[in-house]
């Protein structure tokens, strides 16, 4: 029977098979790759998030790439192969065949025998698939073959490829050469052995194939908060990542192919593949597939998979993995600096919040406006306050009166004595606002806070606006008695980044040209901007291309208008995004974020705005009992001095291994900050 999206009970990677075909299927009919016989391993085709048809397009993209790379290097050869370890319900030898690319080429999978047996009566059942393999034969007695479908170009074989011998001779009684160049494709499948036995199957194909191309796609970065959410949802599936902890990321992955006999091995993890490998116009196309707004998780993703290439023999050394000579996001080693990490804790009192993309201002000291979001109810439709009490924190639903507000990534602008502006966000990726939306306040009696009253009206505004958009910013600035403000950059549904900037006064309700000289800073979404110095400073964000950025521009005010300055900033900082900021003390404090060219996940960036010097601060969050993911949140300062910082909200959907939202707002103590000199 063809497969549905129910996870079957087989052992080790045999549970994790059917769940696989279903998602590629999807992101094939959604045209991220073509493949017209995967769809007949499933019983009905189900449509999976963007975010999960670009992870299998990758996915799907890199073992394509290496096999395309193995045909080339190998095309004057007379015989080659394909060894699938752990094929489950994949249409490799089906989707090559009908591309014409197997002409020389034997294919041999194998699997468990109970997934073998299956997928052999599927294929026997199914016209389209035993069409073309017109030469099968199929084994009568399946309980002693472990050959059940054998043909010229294509064999099916049931065998547990941890028992070596029994393998070695069921491959070679299956037509197997050994001298001959072989691809052997592991898709998955080795991690989910103990990794004594997965270090056995990668040494004896080194040893039995000489001249061959070992293709290898598995997790890394065990340990990071993505990491433990990817290993506790393998647990629960009883499907354990093994190798993870004694290879946990490229390097050791490297180094384990070496000492096992390869000669030659290329590791990459999968941001590094699909930014250096997969060309700009592929790109575009993959990423106007569907409307997608995951980009940290896309990322985070990326970032803890990756595709490997080792070779025996000096024919199959071409088909290794080569990067250009420059990488668009080549690695970096972060300038840490020589003080101990910062502390994190959960805020006192533990008030419950879990959401992304949320918005937040403070109305007044002790009182955090929170709008907006996205939690484990869907869109957040109620305005929530933190208020501090005497035995701490904590969170209430307050009555709002006038115009609902319902989006995520939006602005929440405090202006001091007034509430705050709310502008933009959106409603889904096709539907964003431009609406602006004046939030009043009354902070009720002193004796119960509880009591906060809202009233939300939208402002009706006059001149030319910004055109309806969500990630950007929006930062309060006063120009000649006049306060204003400040958007710049984002997205809209069509714009993948914008640099436009705009400007609203606030007494007039006006759309104000202004005059602003000096370069504008690219485009960018996700990006931090802070108030400074009557201006403000704009940092990082997701550039064109979805290439993180690391670059810092100060908007100052002059008697015409305003100036875009360029900060010079040394050692350049980690390119990053999904970040927050603050001005502390003459110092840029930059919290969390994403970033794809280093290891790990970002701490705290201080940026020295006197000499632009720029250090990073590692985060200790032994106190925080959950995996603490530090993107698509927000912040607050605490105090006038600075002193400490509360993080609200943050975390997302982590692919296929569920949703993962910090459970409570969390605060830093960045007194350290302010008495050392960066």
């Amino acid at each position: 029977m063809p497969v549905n999206s129910r996870r079957s009970q087989g052992k080790d990677a045999a549970g994790t098979n059917d769940s696989s075909v279903v998602s590629k299927v999807s992101a094939a009919a959604q045209g991220y790759f073509h493949d017209d016989f995967q769809k007949h391993f499933v019983c009905k085709v189900s449509r999976r998030a963007p975010l999960i048809n670009r992870g299998y397009y990758v996915r799907w993209k890199a073992v394509d790439y290496c096999l395309k790379q193995f045909f080339n290097a190998t095309q004057s050869c007379s015989r080659r192969q394909i060894l699938s370890l752990g094929a489950g319900f994949d249409s490799l030898y089906f989707r090559l065949h009908a591309e014409g690319a197997l002409r020389g080429v034997t294919v041999f999978e194998v699997d468990f025998p109970e997934v073998a047996r299956r997928k052999a009566a599927l294929i026997n059942s199914n016209t389209c698939l035993k069409d073309t393999l017109p030469d099968r034969e199929t084994s009568s007695n399946q309980q002693t073959n472990a050959v059940f479908i054998r043909s010229g170009h294509y064999n099916l074989i049931g065998v547990d490829v941890r028992k070596e011998q029994e393998v070695e001779v069921t491959l070679s009684g299956a037509g197997l050469q050994w001298d001959a160049p072989t691809l052997v494709l592991s898709e998955v499948v080795l991690t989910y052995m103990e990794t004594q036995w997965s270090d056995a199957v990668i040494g004896w194909a080194a040893k039995l194939l000489p001249q061959s191309v070992f293709v290898m796609y598995e997790q890394i970065h065990p340990d990071d908060p993505f990491g433990r959410v990817m290993q506790n949802h393998f647990l629960k599936l009883n499907s354990t990542i093994h190798a993870l902890k004694q290879y946990p990321d490229t390097v050791a992955q490297t180094q384990r192919f070496i000492q096992k006999g390869w000669e030659k091995c290329v590791c990459l993890d999968m941001n590094k593949f699909y930014f250096d490998l997969i060309l700009e116009d592929e790109r575009q196309r993959v990423e106007g597939r569907e409307p997608f707004d995951e980009f940290e998780e896309w990322n985070q993703k990326c970032s803890h998979y990756f595709i490997l290439t080792a070779s025996k023999g000096s024919t199959t050394n071409q088909a290794l993995l080569t990067l250009p000579n420059v990488s668009s996001i080549p690695h970096m080693t972060p300038q840490w600096a020589e003080h101990p990490p910062l502390v994190i804790q959960p805020m006192c009192g533990s008030p419950s919040i879990e959401a992304i993309g949320m918005a937040s201002a403070v109305l007044a000291p002790g009182i955090i406006l929170l709008t907006g979001g996205f939690g484990r109810s869907g869109r957040d439709t109620a305005a929530r306050v933190l208020i501090k009490e005497k035995d701490g924190w904590k969170c209430v639903c307050v009555e709002a009166h006038g115009d609902q507000v319902v989006s995520v990534y939006q602005t929440l602008t405090s202006i001091p004595g007034r509430g705050a502006v709310l502008f933009g966000g959106r409603t889904s990726p096709l539907n964003p606002t431009g609406s602006v939306v004046c939030v009043t306040f009354d902070p009720g009696n002193e004796q119960s806070q509880s009591a906060v009253q809202l009233s939300f009206r939208n402002m009706v505004c006059t001149g030319t606006g910004p055109k309806p958009r969500w990630r950007h910013t929006s930062t309060l600035i006063c120009y000649k008695d006049k306060t204003f403000l400040f958007v710049f950059g984002g997205r809209t549904e069509k714009d993948p980044v914008l640099s436009d900037a705009h400007f609203l006064c606030l007494e007039d309700k006006h759309w104000t040209e202004m005059t602003v000289v000096g370069a504008v800073p690219e485009a960018r979404h996700s990006h931090s901007a802070c108030p400074y110095g009557g201006g403000l400073l704009i940092f990082g964000g997701l550039g064109k291309g979805g290439r993180p950025l690391c670059d810092a521009f100060y908007l100052r005010h002059t008697s015409s208008g305003f100036c875009w300055e360029t900060k010079n900033l040394h050692p350049p900082p980690i390119p990053r995004y999904s970040h927050s900021a603050h001005v502390v003390n003459e110092k840029l404090v930059v919290v969390g974020g994403v970033w794809l060219q280093a290891d790990g996940v970002p701490g705290v960036a201080v940026i020295n705005l006197s000499t632009g010097s720029c250090v990073e601060i590692p985060l200790d969050t032994s106190s925080v009992p959950w995996p603490l993911m530090l993107h698509s949140f927000c912040s607050e300062l605490l105090d006038s001095e600075g002193s400490e910082m509360v993080l609200i909200g943050g975390g997302g959907n982590c692919f296929s291994f569920g949703t993962h939202l910090n459970l409570h707002p969390v605060t830093v103590d960045l007194r350290q900050i302010l008495c050392n000199s960066y």
